[in-house]
């Protein structure tokens, strides 16, 4: 058994409290402590699910503390960015990640309060894109509503898929990857068909 596999089978031996601050505080901390680089915060989050079907925690509320968590955790990240960004970004931490953290900022100015809600669902982008928005002088206000509507779709699905994997939880972590790809199509589709039919209705006007 690995030491990763180890510390998950702990983490699904706990319940109530423990839990909860476990799973929150890990989904909180992917950003703004940087844990992502780590271990991922979907992966904490889709144990409180698996938490939740083994009827050791409620759905409702483990679900709950994941959306504030993230949206908290990214919060304190963008803060961090504001104030400590430029200087964070040439340390030894991000030496290996220059490229990607170019793509995030080329995102951000292409992109602005969008790429914030795309990045919640690429593990790498999740962790550093609250602090780049900060880097950058987003307007925080724009930056939290971008940020809590991802937060809220990426918590609640994968807290539900947590809970739909019950205790199959190490083939669902395996591709809970695929499914922030399938997640961001999803929602990328459906935000051009919004934007298509309100060009439609302006024309039609």
């Amino acid at each position: 058994m690995s030491f990763l596999s180890s510390i998950l089978d702990h983490i699904l031996k706990l319940h109530g409290l423990e839990a909860y601050l476990l799973v929150g505080g890990l989904a909180f901390a992917e950003a703004a402590l940087l844990v992502g680089f780590v271990l991922p915060g979907e992966t904490a989050v889709l144990l409180g699910g698996v938490l939740a079907f083994q009827h050791q925690v409620s759905l409702p509320l483990i679900a709950s503390v994941a959306v504030v968590a993230a949206i908290g955790g990214d919060s304190v990240g963008y803060e961090v960015g504001r104030h400590f960004g430029t200087r964070l970004l040439k340390t030894r931490l991000f030496a290996k990640h220059q490229q990607g953290l170019e793509k995030g900022q080329q995102a951000l100015r292409d992109n602005g309060g969008r790429a914030v809600f795309l990045a919640r669902f690429t593990a790498f982008l999740r962790a550093v894109m609250p602090g780049l928005a900060g880097t950058a002088r987003m307007p925080y206000r724009r930056f939290l509503a971008f940020n809590a509507a991802g937060g809220v779709v990426w918590a609640l699905g994968f807290t539900l898929l947590g809970y739909a994997a019950g205790a199959s939880y190490q083939r669902i972590e395996k591709i809970a990857g695929n499914v922030s790809l399938i997640i961001l199509a999803v929602v990328v589709l459906v935000a051009l068909f919004l934007v298509i039919r309100h060009r439609r209705r302006e024309r039609d006007t």
